[in-house]
């Protein structure tokens, strides 16, 4: 019955096209197959009987619990304005650089990313902030849409980011079946701590290839990216410095150091995350009542969307097994041509083509469950792959004509700014991307040295 889950795999990808929501189309269109296949005889309901114990295994993840806590410190920062602070304090820093605006851009980016880890959210805030003012100081709109796009979709991969512990916790389950499916009764894990660590050197490659981008631009097209002549009361002092940085380093380095160094686990150091973060917004007399119920309505309706959307991707997947779908994929990737590496290959282009179409939430929860397992039964490092995974679909949202990266620029891009210049501005930036994943690929080190060092290896 493989075709069975096969035409269900393309009837969700074609109703969200359409536009329905994601959370109700992925569990409805899987339970309207089963039924139909229980009335046909092609189905066993006993699959079914299983759904109540991955609906509670959800509710009691206390990994999970980390991704409310971490979106609640991402927009508390988002309101607290935080991003301001630091692109006016680092513009007036490296403004009189010849690209220096550019680089203060990628650098807030990063800072944002590692706060927030919404990408989203990191793009317009950067697009409303950042945009105007390079385009007042004379950087031309390809230049100044790349660099903001490129930046603000560093939240995928620099951790702490609510993506990556999506991903550590669908990671940890498929190589637990790998091993299991193996004949590896006493399976080794992979936690969010191991992915966080194997992020952190890619992440900052990342944004040192940007910056040497920015650099060679500068160098090389001078037209497009003058220096910024300050005006008399332009100056920044070290102390303006302090102020504007020492308070998110802090807070990234409390989250992270304290995951990295074993002394909280993911979800601990979110509520540290989510404490520090109202902490600085009191201090910077940002937050009133109003706000603190507009980030708490916020917080909620993304938490919601993506436990929905977990639960939806909970049923589907059980419904997809239950048609031997899980079967079918592995047939299909042990016979590619090239073995091991035809399969990463496929699996890879078939994820950055979906990232076209679907978030990066729906492909963590409904297509990793479904190629991970297969990939890790083939001998490949889980840390290494889910950098991969996610290093390829950042890719995949900075590419042209549908990044999703793209479409949040546009709709706060001022209208003399055109749709191609934005596609011209990104495609360096997508080959920086390429690159970065033939790296990884080439070294994988480069993703497991640290893991290795800080956990003793898998």
């Amino acid at each position: 019955m493989e075709w069975v889950a096969a035409l269900l795999f393309i009837s969700v990808i074609l109703i969200l096209l359409a536009g329905f929501p994601v959370a109700f189309t992925l569990g409805g269109t899987a339970l309207l197959f089963a039924g139909f296949g229980v009335l046909g005889g092609g189905f066993n309901e006993a699959f079914l009987s299983g759904l109540p114990n991955r609906i509670f295994g959800i509710m009691t993840n206390e990994t999970l619990v980390a991704v409310p806590l971490f979106v609640f410190m991402g927009v508390t920062l988002e309101r607290a304005r935080i991003a301001e602070d630091l692109l006016e304090t680092l513009s007036a820093l490296f403004g009189t650089l010849r690209g220096g605006l550019g680089i203060s851009v990628t650098l807030v980016g990063m800072l944002l990313a590692a706060s927030t880890g919404i990408v989203g959210a990191t793009v317009v805030t950067m697009g409303l902030l950042s945009l105007p003012t390079m385009l007042k100081r004379g950087y031309s709109p390809e230049i100044s849409a790349g660099t903001i796009c490129a930046s603000g979709t560093l939240g995928q991969i620099i951790p702490p980011s609510i993506i990556l512990v999506m991903l550590g916790d669908v990671m940890t389950t498929a190589y637990q079946q790998a091993q299991l499916d193996m004949g590896i009764f006493s399976p080794k894990t992979v936690s969010v701590g191991d992915l966080f660590a194997g992020a952190l050197i890619p992440g900052l490659l990342l944004v040192f290839l940007y910056i040497i981008y920015i650099l060679a631009v500068a160098f090389f097209k001078p037209n497009t990216m003058p220096a910024h002549h300050r005006e008399p009361g332009e100056s920044v002092s070290v102390r303006d410095v302090f102020r504007a940085l020492l308070p998110p380093l802090l807070l990234i380095f409390a989250v992270l150091g304290s995951i990295l160094g074993g002394y909280a686990t993911p979800t601990e150091a979110a509520g540290v995350g989510g404490m520090g973060a109202l902490v600085m917004a009191i201090a910077r007399r940002q937050l009133n009542l109003e706000r603190l119920q507009e980030i708490m309505r916020s917080t909620l309706r993304i938490s919601s969307m993506v436990f929905l959307i977990l639960i939806g991707a909970s049923i589907f997947s059980l419904v997809f097994r239950g048609y031997g779908g899980d079967d079918g994929v592995r047939a299909l990737l042990e016979s590619l041509p090239g073995g091991v590496v035809g399969a990463v290959i496929v699996v890879m282009l078939v994820m950055f083509l979906l990232g076209f179409v679907l978030d990066f939430i729906e492909i963590t929860f409904v297509v990793v469950p479904i190629v991970g397992p297969v990939l890790l039964a083939m001998g490949l490092d889980p840390v290494w792959l889910g950098i991969m995974i996610a290093i390829n679909l950042q890719t995949s949202f900075l590419t042209p004509p549908f990044g999703f990266a793209l479409f949040y620029l546009r709709g706060v891009a001022p209208p003399s700014i055109t749709t191609a210049q934005i596609y011209r501005g990104v495609i360096p930036f997508v080959a920086i991307q390429i690159f970065a994943l033939l790296l990884l690929a080439a070294f994988p080190e480069l993703v497991t040295w640290l893991p290795g060092k800080i956990y003793g290896g898998n």
